[in-house]
């Protein structure tokens, strides 16, 4: 992967790591309802920090602000130091992938053209280069392809590049979700519920393909509702609880915290954030998103 991992040494001797998203009180309204609260949220280069929370705390929500898919009502994300652009394509080329919670492939296209597809951002030639297919187009065509095909076998799909990505087993099609981001040769990868619908299985495969990309130099911020999988898989844990983060710590400081017990559990608890209902909050969420045209990681519209 051609990110940039990089590290310093601190006077003690430790390494420092590099901050490669800085999300600062982000905060996101459907007309009267706030769907996400003043969330601040720092990944660092080499880890893997995960996002959890019940069902309708804007854990999407927040991922479409940090994609450029919804344009914060408040607050600012930074990548790398840099405010990120509002739109979701220059996202993409500025270092940020994502997979989604529902599949989004092309159907009828096969599994090497749509990781074909995640490469656009990464490629020079421009449209007189695609139409009079001089040289230079054929170099950066078969470069592509050379590239996509080592991410083919990364996920473990190279056997299958000629198939169409609707006959994909179910798993299979999460790969390739992945594959598909991993083109684009992100700094940092937000997977949305990766192991959503998978069996035991899948689910410890596709923690060692994390575990695998983390070790790419890629962070990677993930959203889950499998508690295993999540505690064993990241360094730092952040919960959301109706829009507001609730608490952020390693795995033992999440789990022995009582009001994220109580969260899960339906429980209220003392000072607990926002004061919205959790249907309010699917419904915002459902009413503000449409139908992509592009599924592919540049240009796509969630939910």
């Amino acid at each position: 992967m051609t990110t940039d991992t990089s590290t310093t040494d601190t006077p003690g001797g430790t390494p420092s790591r590099e901050t490669v998203l800085d999300a600062r009180g982000v905060t996101m309204r459907f007309g009267g309802l706030t769907a996400v609260r003043g969330v601040d949220l720092t990944v660092n280069s080499g880890e893997i920090v995960g996002l959890i929370g019940p069902n309708g705390a804007g854990k999407t929500t927040f991922f479409n602000c940090l994609t450029g898919l919804y344009v914060p009502t408040e607050g600012e994300v930074r990548y790398r130091g840099r405010v990120l652009p509002p739109t979701s394509f220059k996202v993409t080329a500025a270092g940020i992938a994502r997979t989604f919670q529902n599949i989004r492939l092309f159907s009828n296209m096969t599994v090497l053209e749509n990781v074909l597809v995640g490469r656009h951002t990464r490629t020079k030639e421009g449209f007189w280069s695609a139409v009079l297919r001089g040289p230079g187009f054929h170099r950066a065509e078969a470069a592509s392809r050379e590239r996509a095909g080592e991410l083919l076998a990364f996920v473990g799909l190279a056997h299958k590049a000629d198939h169409l990505a609707r006959n994909l087993p179910y798993g299979e099609q999460r790969k390739l979700e992945i594959a598909r981001a991993l083109a684009s040769e992100p700094g940092l990868l937000l997977l949305d519920e990766p192991t959503a619908g998978m069996n035991p299985q899948e689910t410890r495969a596709t923690e060692e393909l994390v575990f695998a990309i983390r070790d790419q130099g890629i962070a990677v911020l993930v959203i889950e509702h499998d508690m295993r999988f999540i505690f064993n898989l990241c360094d730092r844990v952040a919960v959301l609880v109706q829009g507001e983060k609730l608490i952020e710590g390693d795995s033992a400081t999440v789990q022995g915290d009582e009001r994220v017990i109580a969260a899960y559990l339906g429980e209220p608890f003392e000072n607990a954030p926002g004061a919205e209902e959790l249907a309010e909050v699917e419904a915002a969420e459902a009413h503000a998103g449409a139908t992509p045209t592009d599924p592919a990681a540049t240009k796509e519209n969630d939910r």
